[in-house]
């Protein structure tokens, strides 16, 4: 019954979509928007149901009221049954039990049960018992004992996360659920599931705030493109696609940011006196002249002195325009003046000037100069050449690349507007012109938009742009005019197709309108503000990043989620009041994920022991469940250490069947250490790229696998992954909790101190 109803639900979506895309329109820009919403909407609901197929309904509710309700991805009623509830939404209130009775409070729950499926097959199920007495003798004989959550937590991965809608937990739930107002940081350790909870909770968040949420969509920032695409079937599995999933270097529309920053120049970008000096870059744009600059205007010599430029910059300035759109107020106060200037010059040389009489209260100059005249001595000045030249120098329009290109190229312009950086911190800032931005330049890039404004040069060019493509479409719209008409010779009596409708109504009725789906939209535009805006692994952003973010959410509505003791990155937090304290004061909550789902207890005990020495006063998660393989050190000669990985990678490849394998470097070795794993491993890759998650076989260094996770990890030379970065041992902390079952560690030196716990 419910694949029936899905079916016929999918049936009437796709009815209405192209009753849609067939009706007329008036050809005016509100029909068009009327017409491309109404398709939108049918868009996104039939790519919802096509999402839900797999897994329909993963769960059966059996309450003390006698009452059974059916637990699934989207909710579904009998429409020739007074709407009766065939499955319930796991988002909806109904199901929330479904995650959150325990047998202490089973909020009116007999039984609870998971449904596992293949296709539209059942193909197995779960019980939660939580009042044995109400269940019948026949109910008591068919219930069978494995736990849901083992089952998947045990499951061989994929290198694509798989949402876990039908596992979560009380503890996630209350996260999920938890009111969208305001900040919600949720702390949690590594496997406790904080990125499935966010993704969850955006799920939850865009069902429950429809109608606000789907005008301003969800911002989802992720540490990197491999990371996303891990992730990026979770929501879409879950029936929705209105987040736009990024990372920082991707923030920008038009721009990816694939350039790579050392660890200083990394630091230093992220610091949040950036903003100042980027500040300071856009004041040196608006010029003063140290000495007059003349102008001969039409024979007349007018004077651009300091005077003249500063109450020009003042009126620019006081109009709180961005510096690009405040140029027109400058440029217009400046010609004005020196119109002024010229037509005092004009009226000092007008002949016999005391001789010609006044009448009461009438002004020789209002005679001889009037509005007009000053309005044409201002147009001439405002199209001479040099006068345009010399405005370009005072005060000339700028892109935010532009900006940023010349001040990374310039030591005097860096000493000048950073004054209180160290001569090794400016020269660590040091970029040739084209190289490629990083993701530690695109916060600054955003920081010298929000100042600059928009370019009017880019402006006209997308108008021309846009001007061309109308264009096209009527010329390509009077083509199919020409073919349908008939020709001249036919009888009149016939109707032609240009009786019935012109090429220009043609072109509007198959004009395309901005992308459709709200994420697209958001994606496109750099000023668009978020419904909410959620952040995984937040502890790795800078203070100039979390700057960038906060104008993407004017109304603070955000959930952050991270680990401060995996921090990682060189500008990176330590602490959650640094980040927030200066955007929302004190006005912030926090949720803790204690329980971890991921890393076996043996292992975790192994990473508790590292994370004391980062820091005592930090606890790691417990863990759920025991390892059935005890962590293995293996120590090898140098000269063998590249023959002893591969050869123990191809050992734990073939122990996780179908799972995944992760090779952990140091970053020293990525290089060698991956050409020898993947010479002799055909399903093998090296780093980050996104489609690497497609093979079995990953070499990582730890940054590249932060957020990700796999049945088995070998972490190469651990000593040196302390060693080679001040915060060492929150990248070996991070490398030990990747792994769902296996651990081994090979070594060429002792083993560091942290790791004396591991078995030899």
């Amino acid at each position: 019954m419910l694949y029936g109803r899905l079916d016929e639900l999918r049936r009437e979506t796709s009815a209405r979509l192209g009753d849609v895309w067939r009706q007329p329109t008036s050809g005016t820009h509100q029909g068009r928007s009327e017409r491309d919403a109404s398709a939108t909407m049918y868009s996104d609901r039939l790519a919802q149901v096509n999402a839900v197929e797999g897994g329909l309904c993963f769960g059966r509710l059996d309450l003390t009221s006698g009452e059974r309700l059916y637990i699934g991805r989207l909710g579904l009623s009998d429409e020739d049954n007074d709407y009766e509830p065939l499955l319930v939404d796991w988002r909806a209130g109904a199901a929330r039990p479904f995650y959150c009775a325990t047998a202490a409070n089973p909020e009116g729950v007999s039984r609870r049960r998971h449904l596992y499926t293949k296709g539209r097959v059942v193909t197995g199920f779960d019980d939660d018992v939580f009042d044995l007495g109400s269940l019948t003798d026949d109910e008591r004989g068919e219930l069978n004992g494995e736990a849901a959550l083992m089952a998947a937590l045990n499951a061989n991965r994929t290198g694509r996360m798989r949402d876990i809608v039908a596992t979560i937990q009380g503890e996630q739930d209350n996260v999920i659920r938890a009111d969208r107002n305001g900040v919600l940081v949720v702390q949690g350790g590594p496997g406790t599931g904080k990125t499935a909870v966010a993704l969850h909770r955006a799920g939850y968040l865009l069902y429950t705030h429809r109608q606000q949420l789907s005008r301003r969509g969800v911002l989802i920032v992720g540490p990197n493109t491999t990371f996303l695409r891990y992730i990026d079937q979770v929501l879409p599995s879950l029936g929705e696609t209105d987040a736009l999933l990024v990372t920082m270097g991707e923030l920008l529309p038009g721009l990816v940011a694939t350039g790579v920053d050392t660890p200083l120049a990394a630091m230093v970008k992220g610091r949040h006196e950036m903003a100042e000096v980027v500040a300071a870059a856009v004041r040196e744009h608006q010029r003063l002249p140290d000495d007059p600059i003349e102008l001969d205007v039409e024979h007349v010599i007018v004077r651009v002195d300091r005077a003249t430029c500063l109450r020009a910059r003042a009126k620019a300035l006081r109009s709180g325009r961005p510096h690009n759109q405040a140029r027109p107020v400058f440029e217009r106060e400046l010609v004005t003046d020196l119109a002024r200037q010229a037509a005092d010059q004009l009226r000092a040389i007008v002949p016999a000037y005391d001789d010609i009489p006044l009448g009461e209260g009438e002004s020789a100059f209002g005679e001889l100069f009037d509005a007009a005249d000053l309005t044409e001595i201002r147009d001439e000045l405002a199209a001479d050449e040099t006068m345009l030249a010399t405005i370009d120098w005072l005060w000339p329009l700028v892109t935010p690349e532009e900006l940023l290109t010349e001040l990374y190229a310039s030591p005097d312009q860096l000493a000048t507007t950073a004054p209180g950086l160290t001569d090794e911190e400016r020269a660590a800032l040091a970029r040739a012109p084209g190289a490629p931005w990083t993701p530690a330049d695109v916060p600054l890039l955003d920081e010298a938009f929000e100042l600059l404004g928009e370019d009017e040069r880019q402006v006209l060019a997308r108008a021309a742009a846009q001007a061309r493509k109308d264009k096209d479409e009527y010329d390509y719209a009077a083509g199919v005019m020409d073919i349908l008409d008939l020709p001249e010779t036919a009888t009149r009596e016939l109707l032609r197709a240009s009786d019935v409708v012109d090429a220009r109504h043609l072109a509007n009725r198959h004009h395309v309108g901005p992308a459709g789906t709200t994420a697209e939209r958001a994606a496109a535009d750099r000023t668009w503000t978020f419904g909410h805006v959620i952040v995984d692994e937040a502890q790795e952003l800078s203070a100039m990043a979390w700057r960038a973010l906060m104008r993407r959410c004017p109304t603070r509505s955000m959930t952050i989620v991270g680990d401060i003791a995996q921090t990682g990155a060189p500008a990176g937090t330590t602490s959650w009041h640094e980040v927030l304290d200066r955007y929302v004061g004190d006005r912030w909550r926090l949720a803790e994920l204690t329980v971890n789902y991921r890393t076996p207890a043996e292992i975790m005990d192994v990473a508790a022991d590292v994370l004391a020495t980062v820091d005592p006063g930090l606890t790691a998660p417990t863990s759920v469940r025991q390892a059935e393989i005890a962590p293995w050190t293996a120590r090898v000669d140098p000269a063998d250490l590249l023959t002893s990985v591969v050869e123990l990678t191809a050992k734990e490849a073939a122990s996780v069947g179908e799972g995944r394998v992760a090779v952990i470097v140091p970053a020293a070795l990525a290089g060698p250490v991956g050409t020898a794993v993947t010479a002799a491993l055909p399903d093998a890759a090296v780093g980050a790229a996104p489609a690497a998650l497609d093979r079995v076989t990953l070499v990582l260094t730890v940054e590249q696998a932060k957020g990700l996770e796999f049945d088995a990890v070998i972490i190469v030379e651990p000593a040196d992954i302390l060693a080679e970065s001040r915060r060492g041992g929150r990248d070996l902390y991070v490398a030990l909790t990747r792994t769902t079952q296996r651990l081994g560690v090979v070594h060429t030196t002792d083993l560091p101190a942290p790791l004396a716990g591991l078995a030899n």
